[in-house]
C-alpha cells in the first residue's frame, strides 16, 4: 500500500461521510491485497459441512472471537431471516482432443444463447480456429467453434447424439449433466474433481441450475442446522442468483472505482419479499449468507423498495456503500483483489476486515471455497 493510500485511511477517520466517501473511492486496488500461506488454502471441504470454524466479527465492539459453524444459531436471535442462494453448480468444465491436430483441450461452459449455442471458454495447446471441431470426453458429444467473442470467449455449436426421444433437442444442463464436470476453481487441486465434489461443491438444497461456481458460504449448512434454526425461530427464505466465471476475478485496475463489474442473472420472489418484510415488521435482522445473496438484495433495493424481481446485475459494492437490506452477513475468506473481499470489507468496514483476515491467518483458518467461514454482525 502507498503512503499516499495509507494517507487517506488515516485522513478519512475523521472526516464527514460525503469527504469520507470522496477520499475512500480512489482507494488502492493494491489496499485490499495480502499474503496467504499455500497451506491455508483448503483442498478439501471438511469432514462434516456444520463443523467448519467460524469468526464472529462484531461491529459495534470491533470484537473478534472463534466458534465453529454449528453455533450459528445461538449467535443469532429469534426473528432473525436468513437469506440464501439456491442456484445449482452446473458440472460446467468439459475435455476432450481438438479434432484437427489430437492435441488436448479443456472448455468452461459459461451459458447458452437463445439459438442454442454455447459461450464458453477454451484452453489449449496453439491457436483455435473458427470452424474448428472438438470432440468431448468421453464422447460422442463434439462442438464446432463458430466465432470468438470480443472478450476471448468462443461461441460454439454443440452437436448432441442423444436429442430426447421425441422432445427435440436436450438443454445445455441435460448434456452437461451426460459429459461435464464439476467446475472446480484453480486453486483447488489445480481444477481436478473427484467423485466427491459432485456432492460437497454444491449445497444442500440447490435447486436452480445455472452457475458454474459455488455460493460457497452456504457450503456449511445442513439439514441438522436448518433443524436448529427452525428450532430457535430463525427463518430462512431463498433467491438465486446465478454465479459466473468474474465472481472470481482479480480486480486488475490500479484504482478500485475504475472497475466493472461483471453480469450475473438473479431473481428474487413475491415469497422471500414477504418473509423480509415480516422480518422487518419484528425487528429482526436479516442475515445474507454469502455475497451473492447480499448482491442480489442491495441490487432491488438501490431503485426503490423491496419487490419482486428478476434480470441481470452488474452492481459493485465497494467501500464505502451504504448497505439498506442487509443487517449481518455469512461469508468465506475470500481471494485478494476481488470484488468479493471489497463488498465485505464495505460492511464490515475496511480496517476491521483487514484486522480479521489478519487474525484468521495467525490462527490458520482453511481459506477460499472449501475453507472456514466468517459472521459480520
Amino acid at each position: 500500500m502507498s503512503e499516499e493510500t495509507q494517507a487517506l485511511v488515516r485522513r478519512a477517520s475523521s472526516l464527514t461521510h460525503q469527504a469520507r466517501t470522496q477520499l475512500l473511492s480512489v482507494m488502492e486496488t493494491a489496499f485490499f491485497d495480502y499474503v496467504l500461506p499455500p497451506h491455508l488454502i483448503a483442498q478439501h471441504p471438511s469432514a462434516e459441512r456444520d463443523r467448519s470454524r467460524l469468526l464472529v466479527v462484531r461491529r459495534q465492539s470491533a470484537m473478534i472471537e472463534h466458534r465453529q459453524f454449528q453455533d450459528l444459531p445461538e449467535l443469532l436471535a429469534p426473528g432473525d431471516q436468513l437469506v440464501l442462494n439456491d442456484t445449482r453448480v452446473l458440472p460446467a468444465r468439459l475435455v476432450g482432443r481438438r479434432a484437427r491436430t489430437g492435441g488436448r483441450w479443456e472448455g468452461l461452459f459459461l451459458s447458452q444463447l437463445p439459438d442454442g449455442s454455447w459461450e464458453i471458454l477454451c484452453q489449449t495447446r496453439g491457436r483455435l480456429l473458427e470452424g474448428e471441431d472438438v470432440a468431448v470426453d468421453p464422447g460422442p458429444l463434439h462442438l464446432t467453434l463458430v466465432r470468438k467473442t470480443p472478450d476471448g470467449h468462443w461461441i460454439v455449436e454443440p452437436h448432441d447424439p442423444s436429442p430426447t426421444a421425441g422432445l427435440g433437442p436436450r438443454s445445455a444442463t441435460q448434456i452437461l449433466d451426460q459429459y461435464g464436470q464439476v467446475p472446480l476453481p484453480h486453486y483447488i487441486r489445480k481444477g481436478r474433481a473427484v467423485a466427491a465434489d459432485r456432492e460437497r461443491y454444491q449445497t444442500v438444497f440447490a435447486r436452480r441450475p445455472g452457475a458454474v461456481a459455488a455460493p460457497t458460504a452456504a457450503l456449511h449448512f445442513t439439514p441438522r442446522l436448518f433443524e436448529q434454526l427452525d428450532r430457535r425461530s430463525i427463518s430462512c427464505t431463498f433467491v438465486t442468483l446465478h454465479v459466473g466465471l468474474g465472481t472470481f476475478q482479480p480486480v486488475q485496475v490500479e484504482r478500485i472505482e475504475q472497475h466493472h463489474m461483471h453480469r450475473e442473472w438473479g431473481e428474487l420472489s413475491a415469497d422471500a419479499v414477504s418473509a423480509i418484510n415480516a422480518c422487518r415488521e419484528r425487528r429482526g435482522r436479516v442475515v445474507a449468507i454469502g455475497t451473492t445473496a447480499v448482491r442480489v438484495l442491495e441490487t432491488v433495493v438501490a431503485s426503490g423498495p423491496l419487490r419482486p424481481w428478476s434480470g441481470d446485475t452488474d452492481l459493485y459494492i465497494y467501500p464505502p456503500y451504504e448497505f439498506r437490506a442487509v443487517d449481518a452477513l455469512v461469508t468465506n475468506f475470500h481471494l485478494p483483489r476481488t470484488s468479493l473481499l471489497l463488498l465485505v470489507s464495505a460492511f464490515g468496514g475496511v480496517d476491521l476486515m483487514r484486522r480479521a483476515y489478519k487474525t484468521a491467518i495467525d490462527h490458520e483458518y482453511r481459506f477460499f471455497s472449501y475453507g472456514d467461514a466468517m459472521l459480520v454482525l
